[in-house]
């Protein structure tokens, strides 16, 4: 179908205009499909359900600017991740800059209304931050029209899922104005999912680059339309012989293993075979690259040095510990043909967008806590695999597993290749995640008794598929604890007290509300190594895991720090448990400590990634910590954990605290201008611009500015 057609359709000129200015000309057969349906000519709601990379997108962003143009209300579109949200935040802004669109990004802070968002036409955020807003009451809200929801097969993740079939549910419930476009890959019982949010389906199986899928065993690749491809052996690991197999021709491989130092391996062992096949002006581009990874951190630590020496021979690995900043610009790098191969791990390959001419998958296995070893599901295997081919650059995608023998051949054939992706199931019985959205519902005031918290749980996905007997059970044990421990009052009715209110705004379990409360009403001095295990032992934070060369080590800090934590006696046994939460406060001790990145992330062996969540994570339940507290008028505790957190936010002992309250000035520049004797902001006011740029790491325009900074803040003090 032509751009010009949609007229016929209900698409307007604008639309038509605004599409071609974009460079759309012809329409995918998906789109075809979704706007002979109706998309433009009505309010209703649709599920697309095709596979990766055939052009559902285009299809949000048509209806976007219906509503856009017809001035309807504002658009939400929601993502899974914050990666995604930078993606089509940047998508929608190159793209329809002229049309006067004001596009918005709202990601973090979720104790926040974001009331700035009300100025937006349409505004991008993930799953959890458009639920904080729903708990928020944003006074925007109610002009709302269109919802998108993208990846919604990821309803079926056990870690996003939840929150996504909530978010969806409580926009439905109750609202017959609200039109909803979820997007998701082919799945099953997308007939079923459709069903369930009144919408109608758009199916389509069409891909803009035709997809091989195959099997390698023996030195041969064989795919599932009976062709044949021979790889050469160029190395001990399958997945590089068949990697390089692929660059050698002109195309880029991404290789998905199940493990962080397989991905670095297998990167590593790439770079020797791709380096020498790079070209003159590759390789200075690559330079370029390298040398913005190793600036990507403030701090230099061996992963990050790693990643940037790899770069200059075409490679990258790609897993949670590597920096945020640094995946982007490997992500970039290779969408630009810059990175020939990517190894990423399994766990991340739902978040990654990077088609490549060969998809790679090694391991089709992974860990999984208190399971084992366990097989990926077809889902996962198919999404991998969709990733293969370039929209106009590739004539064909090829994605291959690799078999180890001859049974795993016909087992991949089998389960993979010919196999069928799983139906989509709820995972809503999950009770930490039910427990924290049965009291936002409550705090919110959109269930006012039982009876309306009933009807609204009705209406999940849950309930739809799954046992209504044991929902309403789980319901019964939640309400009976948020009432025991005085977050709803049952009077008349179901509503939040002022505690229960809160911990529903902070966006924690409300099982860490009742464990930050209880720890901070304790007699015990609040000393910093507490009040880190204080947070470390919630259900919000990301608990470091303790392994056999741990023990001893964890077992003396423990011994030495056990008198004073805020647990109840009972619990002060070193099970393994306690251990694991002692160790990740031990880190943060650590990095309260000035102790440098490197040195953390090699003793407790993780990467620089992984300190970042754990300090954003922790800066956030400190906070919450901070908000009980003036709940409960525990005005001491509040003034102590309010100095920790600043300390953990920066990573710095508490003689830095008046200087990293500048912008501009991290732990390292901190620290650097404390030793040359500026330890005030004082100091720094009354010092020279030429002064200031002799200090390490600061330079001109950084002693401009906090010079500047320091005497503005004299003078508002004074």
């Amino acid at each position: 179908m032509n751009v010009r057609e949609i007229g016929s359709f209900g698409g307007s000129k604008e639309i038509v205009d605004a599409l071609s200015s974009a460079g759309v000309t012809e329409f995918y057969p998906p789109q075809a499909l979704a706007i002979k349906a109706g998309l433009l000519a009505g309010d209703e709601s649709f599920v697309i359900s095709s596979p990766t990379a055939s052009g559902k997108t285009l299809i949000a962003e048509i209806a976007a600017l219906k509503v856009f143009f017809e001035r309807r209300g504002k658009i939400v579109y929601t993502v899974p991740l914050r990666a995604l949200a930078r993606e089509k935040y940047d998508d929608f802004t190159r793209k329809y800059a002229g049309t006067g669109l004001k596009v918005a990004q709202s990601t973090g802070d979720y104790d926040s209304a974001a009331p700035w968002l009300r100025d937006a036409d349409i505004i991008i955020s993930t799953n959890e931050k458009i639920d904080s807003l729903i708990r928020h009451r944003a006074p925007w809200l109610p002009g709302v029209s269109l919802v998108v929801a993208d990846e919604v097969h990821l309803m079926g993740d056990e870690s996003r899922g939840p929150t996504l079939e909530i978010v969806l549910t409580r926009l439905m419930w109750r609202n017959t104005r609200l039109r909803l476009l979820a997007l998701s890959a082919t799945i099953p019982n997308a007939a079923e999912i459709a069903q369930w949010l009144g919408a109608r389906l758009v199916q389509s199986d069409w891909r803009p680059v035709p997809l091989r899928e195959g099997v390698y065993y023996g030195e041969a690749v064989i795919f599932n339309d009976g062709t044949v491809t021979w790889v050469e052996r160029e190395s001990p690991d399958d997945a590089v012989s068949i990697a390089l197999d692929t660059i050698r021709d002109g195309g880029q491989a991404l290789v998905f293993v199940n493990t962080r130092k397989a991905a670095e391996s297998t990167a590593l062992k790439s770079s020797s075979k791709i380096g020498p096949l790079l070209g003159d002006q590759e390789k200075k581009m690559l330079e370029k690259l390298s040398k913005e990874l190793a600036a990507g951190s403030l701090e230099p630590t061996r992963l990050g040095k790693k990643i940037a020496e790899l770069a200059e021979s075409g490679v990258a690995f790609h897993h949670a510990g590597v920096l945020s900043s640094q995946r982007r610009l490997i992500e970039d790098a290779f969408r630009a043909n810059r990175i020939k191969l990517v190894a990423a791990t399994t766990t991340l390959a739902m978040g990654l967008n990077l088609p490549s001419r060969r998809v790679i998958i090694r391991d089709w296995w992974r860990y999984e806590s208190g399971a084992g070893m366990r097989p990926l599901p077809v889902l996962e295997i198919k999404q991998m695999a969709g990733r293969a081919g370039r929209p106009g650059f590739d004539k064909y995608g090829e994605a291959v597993l690799v078999a180890r023998n001859k049974r795993d051949e016909r087992h991949l054939f089998e389960n993979y290749i010919k196999g069928e992706p799983e139906d989509i199931e709820s995972q809503l019985e999950n009770e930490s995640v039910l427990r924290a959205h049965i009291l936002a519902s409550i705090a919110g005031g959109f269930t006012k008794n039982r009876e309306d918290l009933n009807d609204f749980l009705a209406h999940t996905f849950y309930a739809r598929r799954k046992d209504k007997v044991r929902l309403a059970s789980m319901t019964d044990g939640i309400v009976h604890f948020l009432i025991r421990e005085d977050m709803v009052k049952a009077d008349m009715g179901l509503s939040a007290t002022r505690f229960g209110h809160r911990v529903s705004e902070l966006y924690i379990d409300p099982l860490t509300g009742v464990m930050l409360r209880d720890a901070l009403r304790t007699p015990e001095e609040k000393l910093p190594f507490p009040l880190l295990h204080m947070i470390a032992r919630t259900p919000d934070m990301m608990v470091l895991q303790l392994k056999k060369k741990d023990v001893d080590r964890v077992l003396e800090v423990y011994s030495a720090n056990a008198k004073a934590l805020l647990i109840p006696d009972e619990e002060r046994h070193p099970t393994e448990e306690l251990l694991g939460q002692i160790k990740t406060a031990w880190l943060l001790v650590q990095w309260v400590s000035e102790t440098p990145e490197d040195g953390i992330t090699g003793l407790f062996d993780v990467g620089p990634g992984d300190l970042h969540t754990i300090v954003e994570l922790s800066d956030w339940l400190l906070y919450a910590a901070s908000e009980i507290a003036k709940i409960f008028n525990l005005k001491k505790e509040q003034r102590i954990i309010s100095f920790l957190r600043i300390r953990v936010a920066y990573g710095v002992k508490e003689e830095l605290i008046p200087l990293v309250a500048l912008k501009g000035i991290g732990r390292i520049r901190a620290r650097n201008l404390f030793n040359a004797g500026y330890k005030t902001r004082e100091d720094i006011g009354k010092a020279t611009v030429a002064e200031l740029e002799k200090i390490p790491t600061v330079g001109r325009k950084i002693a401009e500015d906090i010079r500047r900074q320091a005497i503005l803040s004299t003078e508002q003090s004074a």
